[in-house]
């Protein structure tokens, strides 16, 4: 772990120290023991020659117990006088202070050469440093002898370490007094600046009411006797006043810190409560906070604004039946509407942030990026009519497509807007379908017309013929075929101008269920030659309407024979009734057993001239105009393959129809 400004500033501050106090130590150390080592080979200069001015007497009275007292009384007042001895002009030993014995070597060692007053040399004993000096003794010039005295080196050096030591305790608590001092005044420091570490901490996350600077005792409002509680400054502990906008004070200048920093210097407010560079610090960063924290309120102000209005605009937009999508400069969906997403089958957070390779087919998207990217890059609108595949089926879209153009030279993105037209492309296939029936129930009815003549003279004359030929002949054979075809072609006239609806009608009272059984009545024993077998399952009460009896009764038999040529042989036809919707609709069902009809049949059955029967089988004019009488009595009729109501039939058909009670 790395150490903190704490210890880096202590670890400097005592590194510095102990360097100075290394310096001093060696300085003074070296200047010390040079002083020392000089003031006491001083002291052996001056102890000799006090000795040798002492011994002038004795040696002139040759009194060598005065000269030997002398000698043994300087060497022990002493303490690192080594030896003394003196010697006369021819090197003959007058006197020394050994005790055991004199070292005879010691004689020509350090002799005097005449050049000084005394000669100094260090000697090594083995044991020691002696210092030796030769002192010359001498009266009127007059060369007596010479004194030795030898001063101990290694006594003087004891000294000089005490003298040291001394000098290293001394530095030592020195520094010591000095880091504690340079710790009590490092800690306020170390102090502020962690907290304005913890505040600035506290602001990252999230919380601007932090306070780092001291709580004041005295402001603007104290100092100037001001009772302008309306001032924003008024009992404010906790920011100067030359951070606050907006006081009232007659002597500040209107703005903001940066505004009137210069012209605050001069008041007295200033002066008075003005703090050090850390204060000053932790002051400007309390301003920060307060600073930030206003314009964060302005910004969450503007934020609720803007979502406020986001929101009003997508419920704009969601009430909108028209689908509406918003798409950047790269394709990608950025907002769309509740249309688009009921259109897509998808909600609105797996449409946002998606590109059209992401929502449509490969084909569909390819298309569609295309057409985006010609738009972005010519600015031309884009208008047309687009079928889409979705799971709810196939719809038909109006789309438009526009770029959003900025003051940039690159469009901002595209705004797609589209219609769902699935229900007038339906009304347009109708009235087309309409418009087609009619002109063929038109030319129908006038071929009717036309031929329906010869056909009932043909048909008259033929009968005619019958009378009068043989019946066993080949005649009577030829006008019965005659005849026969002639009532066919009779029978199809008749439903031609049944589908042109040329026929008048004969509205009455009757009872379905009575129409029903006349018409069961008529097919049940033909068909159950074929074990096609018919079973009711009429309403408990009877179903009375009003209409046409005979041409519901034609509805009736179509639907019966329909069944049976789809059946053929062995099956069941389940013929039902009901009422609905209050007793205003009669409900009637016919379910076959047959082979069925294709899902891609069922759109057209209702169609003139379109039958699935074979050859000779049918002409397509029954279920067309079983269509046309339900309509004209206002009904609806439903085909379903398999049976609805049925479940237990995989195979077989079921044809439903509705007549209001009252066809007016």
């Amino acid at each position: 772990m790395k150490p903190g400004f704490r210890e880096k500033l202590l670890m400097g501050f005592f590194g510095l120290l102990l360097v100075q106090g290394l310096v001093i130590f060696l300085w003074f150390s070296h200047a010390m023991k040079a002083s020392v080592l000089d003031e006491i080979k001083n002291r052996g200069v001056s102890t000799g020659t006090s000795l040798a001015v002492g011994l002038v007497e004795p040696m002139l009275a040759m009194d060598y117990l005065r000269m030997k007292v002398l000698m043994d009384e300087t060497t022990r007042l002493g303490n690192d006088i080594f030896y003394t001895f003196v010697l006369d002009p021819d090197q003959n030993i007058l006197a020394h202070t050994f005790n055991s014995g004199f070292p005879v070597e010691l004689k020509r060692v350090n002799p005097l050469n005449g050049a000084g007053p005394s000669s100094l040399k260090l000697l090594d004993t083995g044991r020691q440093m002696v210092y030796d000096y030769a002192i010359p003794i001498t009266v009127n010039n007059d060369f007596l002898g010479t004194l030795r005295l030898g001063l101990s080196q290694t006594r003087a050096e004891k000294v000089v370490n005490q003298v040291l030591v001394s000098t290293i305790i001394i530095i030592l608590l020195a520094i010591f007094l000095a880091g504690l001092v340079g710790t009590l005044l490092v800690n306020p420091l170390i102090r502020s600046v962690k907290k304005l570490h913890d505040s600035s901490e506290q602001a990252l996350k999230g919380n601007l009411d932090v306070h780092t600077a001291p709580t004041l005792d005295r402001n603007c409002w104290d100092i100037m006797a001001c009772n302008r509680e309306e001032c924003p400054a008024y009992k404010n502990y906790h920011h100067r006043c030359w951070y606050l906008a907006g006081t009232l004070c007659p002597t500040c200048v209107e703005g903001e810190y940066a505004k009137k920093i210069q012209s605050c210097q001069h008041c007295r407010v200033y002066r008075k409560c003005s703090g050090d560079e850390i204060q000053s610090l932790a002051e400007s960063f309390d301003a920060m906070t307060l600073s930030l924290r206003g314009n964060l309120s302005d910004l969450k102000a503007a934020e609720k604004i803007l979502n406020e209005q986001k929101a009003r605009l997508q419920t704009i937009l969601d009430a909108i039946p028209d689908f509406i999508s918003l798409q950047d400069q790269d394709g990608r969906y950025v907002s769309v509407n509740k249309a688009f997403c009921q259109i897509l089958g998808k909600p609105r957070n797996e449409i946002i942030g998606r590109f059209n390779q992401d929502l449509f087919p490969p084909d569909a998207a390819a298309l569609y990026n295309e057409e985006d990217r010609r738009i972005l890059s010519t600015g031309t609108p884009l208008e047309k009519e687009n079928q889409i595949k979705g799971p709810n089926g196939i719809k038909w879209l109006h789309v438009v497509k526009i770029s959003v153009s900025q003051k940039t030279d690159r469009p901002k993105g595209l705004v797609c807007s589209g219609r769902d037209i699935s229900m007038l492309k339906a009304v347009q296939d109708q009235l087309t379908h309409a418009q087609k029936m009619e002109s063929v129930g038109s030319l129908a009815a006038g071929v009717a017309h036309e031929i329906n003549t010869p056909l009932g003279i043909i048909l008259g004359y033929g009968q005619l013929l019958l009378e009068d030929v043989n019946s066993e002949g080949q005649v009577y054979k030829d006008v019965e075929v005659i005849v026969k075809q002639t009532k066919i072609c009779s029978k199809i006239v008749k439903d031609l101008l049944s589908f042109s609806r040329s026929n008048k009608s004969v509205v009455t009272d009757f009872d379905v269920h009575g129409a029903l059984e006349e018409v069961i009545a008529v097919v049940e024993h033909t068909f159950s030659l074929n074990h096609v077998s018919i079973h009711r399952g009429f309403h408990g009460a009877p179903l009375s309407m009003k209409g046409d009896k005979e041409k519901i009764k034609q509805v009736f038999i179509n639907l019966l024979n329909n069944a049976f040529d789809a059946i053929d042989t062995h099956g069941k036809i389940y013929v039902t009734t009901g009422s609905v919707k209050s007793g205003r609709e009669i409900r009637i069902s016919f379910i076959d057993t047959g082979c069925g009809i294709k899902k891609d049949n069922l759109v057209k059955i209702f169609e003139p001239f379109y039958t699935t029967k074979g050859p000779d089988k049918g002409t397509g004019l029954g279920l067309s105009v079983t269509f046309g009488i339900i309509k004209e009595h206002r009904g609806r009729i439903k085909a379903y393959s398999p049976p609805k109501t049925d479940k237990t039939l995989a195979r077989g058909t079921q044809f439903v129809v509705f007549l209001p009670t009252d066809s007016n």
